[in-house]
């Protein structure tokens, strides 16, 4: 993939689940945004979809707007809701 991205990529809960592994490293063309991981992300795993509104996001430790663009070696994080306490 000419002018490509690679990034780690966090998983937490249900993310986590349903890949059955805490991250993964992917490749993505330049200037792909958070928001694309994400939807990459559910059209791999339809059952993620609930949680397509409410899932927050985050770029190297900082929380990020969806449209953030993404660097390679960025590690990013998809946080949806958490129960427990």
């Amino acid at each position: 993939m000419s002018n490509s991205i690679k990034i780690m990529v966090k998983l937490f809960a249900a993310y986590q689940e349903a890949y059955n592994v805490p991250e993964l490293t992917l490749e993505f063309p330049e200037n792909t945004s958070v928001l694309q991981v994400r939807e990459y992300l559910i059209a791999e795993h339809p059952e993620l979809e609930k949680w397509r509104d409410v899932t927050r996001f985050g770029v190297n430790l900082n929380f990020v707007e969806p449209d953030t663009l993404l660097h390679d070696g960025d590690e990013v994080v998809l946080i949806p809701p958490v129960s427990g306490g």
